[in-house]
């Protein structure tokens, strides 16, 4: 027989707190129905799963390893309970679209929104992800739909181009580069930079890109935001390097000034990915029909 659904939260519950007593509040149940729950749990697996002491409660070998399970069982199950909420009031179920910052800032905003008004009945959950990590969510199909940058390894995923956007350099109003129409990417190597983590796909470009022309990337801040890339070369602190329309429309409000780097590298593909056996799925079908229409019968 499977393991009681609610005796598994509750696990998993006191294996993130380290403590039954808080789990057990966080469950809005008593101490003794807790550990009640526990005891047929570790007797249904028939092993201890977590180890009592004074302190709270550590997780025994088996207890590790029987988490991981039982965080991915209770995240199927809400998902599966919430597709059926959906079903029940007439919805498709939930489409799950996983996209990096860029496009999240970008088009798509505009093209789920224009979806969502043709689709009323499909149920959207979006989600930023890096572009890496949107193609392994992917392949566990833990994600229907995602928009990823050019680069990143595909194997095992169908892809279509979505759209593209050019790196550009933001700089204070009254930095010398700021007068230039145009600039290379050589040109911001002499000053300090703010830029996005190392993990992202534009800062793996632009490490490759010194690396080719024998520089140095002074990095002074790293940050997880577009937002926090702009805040922080308003205050002085380097200058920032993020994709054109995003900065653009940033940079506004800033005193900032957003100059396009003039190397055809800087030129980035978005592409749209899929799992092929996802394809088949009637909402899945529609939004890439969508996703790949001809905007300029949008205009």
């Amino acid at each position: 027989m499977l393991p009681d659904i609610d005796s598994l939260a509750l696990f998993v519950r006191a294996a993130e707190l380290r403590s039954l007593t808080k789990a057990a509040e966080a469950s809005h149940i008593g101490l003794a129905a807790a550990s009640r729950r526990m005891a047929l749990l570790e007797h249904r697996f028939k092993t201890p799963l977590l180890e009592r002491s004074s302190r709270g409660v550590d997780l025994t070998p088996a207890g590790a390893s029987l988490l991981p399970h039982a965080k991915a069982l209770l995240v199927e199950i809400n998902q599966m309970q919430a597709e059926m909420r959906d079903h029940a009031d007439g919805r498709k179920g939930a489409l799950r679209i996983l996209a990096n910052t860029s496009v999240m800032t970008e088009s798509l905003p505009d093209d789920v929104a224009g979806f969502a008004r043709q689709n009323p009945e499909v149920r959207l959950v979006l989600e930023e992800k890096w572009s890496d990590e949107i193609v392994r969510a992917l392949l566990a199909s833990e994600g229907d739909v995602g928009i990823i940058v050019e680069g990143a390894r595909t194997e095992g995923l169908e892809t279509m181009e979505y759209s593209s956007d050019r790196i550009a350099a933001v700089v204070p109003s009254d930095h010398p580069l700021a007068r230039r129409a145009e600039m290379s990417f050589t040109d911001l190597l002499d000053y300090d930079l703010v830029a996005l983590e190392a993990n992202s796909s534009m800062m793996r470009l632009l490490a490759a890109q010194a690396v080719i022309a024998e520089r140095t990337l002074h990095l002074r801040v790293e940050v997880r935001s577009f937002e926090a890339v702009c805040r922080m070369v308003q205050v002085g602190l380097g200058l920032g390097l993020l994709p054109y329309q995003a900065a653009s429309v940033l940079a506004a409000g800033l005193g900032l000034v957003v100059r396009p780097l003039a190397e055809e590298w800087a030129v980035r593909r978005m592409l749209v990915c899929v799992k092929k056996e996802r394809m088949s799925n009637t909402s899945v079908a529609q939004l890439l029909e969508y996703l790949s229409r001809d905007r300029s019968q949008d205009l």
